[in-house]
């Protein structure tokens, strides 16, 4: 099934995108001049209600509606967890530690590099992340930063996000996830044809 991209601009005020997929639309989405777009902004938001039967929350921005928040966009550290859980994780990070300071003590074999042991570890830090309800770690007048995902539509509220991507001309600024990645330009033209 082929897939279109329909772009109508003929008026200076209004542009209209269509995507189809054969004959289907799949999405539509159109920018007035006279209408603000609001995809892309990071607002301060305070959660206003949430919803254990959807698994997300609503929250007030400042826009027209209430933002829909889901539970799978509300980064970890949101998470209001409760004292004994937290207790468990600090001890649990405590015998780790302690586990990789002998294991540290004890392996007196060089280090090789280069990808040539048995497997290769992984560096990134370990979390022990127990499966958690929204309910349970998120309350009512919570504050937390959101960005925009996708714009108000009809009566729905515009859909939200905490992993907040800041877009530049060369890079993009993730400044929650703890993976840290550069993205490179491909070709020299580039640089010289927009400089």
């Amino acid at each position: 099934m082929t897939k279109r991209l329909l772009i109508d601009a003929r008026q200076p005020e209004e542009t209209r995108v269509v995507l189809l997929s054969g004959t289907r639309i799949e999405d539509f989405d159109y920018e007035a001049e006279n209408r603000k777009q609001l995809k892309g902004n990071v607002y301060l938001a305070r959660v206003t209600r949430v919803e254990p039967s959807l698994q997300a929350a609503f929250v007030e921005y400042g826009g027209n509606r209430q933002g829909f928040l889901a539970f799978s966009e509300i980064h970890p550290d949101y998470y209001r967890i409760p004292v004994e859980d937290r207790e468990a994780l600090i001890e649990a990070e405590l015998a780790e530690t302690q586990d990789e300071d002998a294991e540290g003590e004890a392996d007196d074999a060089p280090e090789t590099l280069g990808g040539d042991g048995p497997d290769e570890e992984d560096i990134r830090p370990r979390r022990h992340v127990r499966k958690y309800k929204i309910q349970e770690v998120i309350s009512r007048k919570q504050i937390m930063l959101v960005q925009v995902v996708k714009e108000e539509r009809g009566n729905k509220g515009a859909a939200l996000t905490t992993y907040l991507s800041l877009a530049g001309r060369y890079c993009v600024l993730m400044p929650i996830p703890a993976v840290v990645a550069v993205s490179a330009v491909k070709s020299p033209m580039l640089l010289t044809a927009s400089a």
